[in-house]
């Protein structure tokens, strides 16, 4: 049987409020209390190791929404501007910078793939057609074209047949010599014409010609 520690001599004081404390002489009848101790200790430990602060994963999941969003937000702002932006090409150059200046020495090709220098057909009004075969302007350039000045119809990789019942020259300019001097660029429902007097200089460059007819006093001067 046990006895009271606070009654036993030479035991230190305990406080009052643990109320009367009795040691058992056999140790091993606080079995009991000591397997529900560890019992409780189990417990509180395994409760504080699955409690975690829930505030750093939330943090990181923000922060991993908020840079998604910052990196969509700048993809569909860059497409919009590309998209909303007005499409802009260089412009042709005037064509009176080449007014005044020589004909090139360019060897064109005819129906047989035989070169004819361009410069041996001289005055002329060279009509390109690699744009547009447009007939009914090479035939009005035919009409207005006085005696003596060529019309020259000059198409891309092969020559095209001239209109019936015209004396139209019709080449080839495969390499696109003549384009690249005049540096002008094809454009479709329309033909470019040049006028190059006898000594071979030029005197007009039309990019788009709207009618020859608008232009019978440059033609005329070819001949003087």
């Amino acid at each position: 049987m046990g006895k009271a520690d606070a009654d036993g001599p030479g035991l230190p004081d305990l406080p009052p409020e643990w109320g009367r404390v009795v040691v058992p002489d056999d140790i091993s009848a606080l079995a009991d209390e000591a397997e529900q101790v560890r019992r409780e200790l189990r417990w509180a430990t395994g409760q504080h190791r699955r409690w975690r602060p829930p505030m750093v994963p939330v943090l990181v999941l923000m922060i991993a929404v908020l840079t998604t969003m910052a990196g969509l937000a700048a993809v569909t702002w860059t497409r919009a501007g590309r998209s909303t932006a007005p499409a802009t090409s260089a412009p042709d150059p005037a064509p009176v910078q080449l007014v005044g200046r020589a004909l090139p020495a360019l060897d064109l090709v005819d129906t047989g793939q035989s070169p004819v220098p361009l410069r041996g057909l001289l005055p002329a009004v060279v009509v390109l057609v690699d744009g547009c075969a447009c007939p009914e302007r090479i035939i009005e350039a035919a009409a207005v074209a006085p005696a003596g000045v060529t019309v020259v119809m000059v198409a891309g990789s092969r020559p095209e047949a001239a209109p019936a019942g015209t004396q139209v020259r019709t080449l080839a300019d495969p390499a696109g010599g003549l384009r690249a001097f005049l540096h002008l660029t094809a454009r479709p429902h329309a033909v470019t014409a040049l006028l190059a007097d006898r000594t071979g200089r030029i005197t007009l460059v039309v990019p788009e010609v709207g009618s020859f007819a608008d232009h019978q006093a440059e033609l005329a001067r070819l001949v003087n």
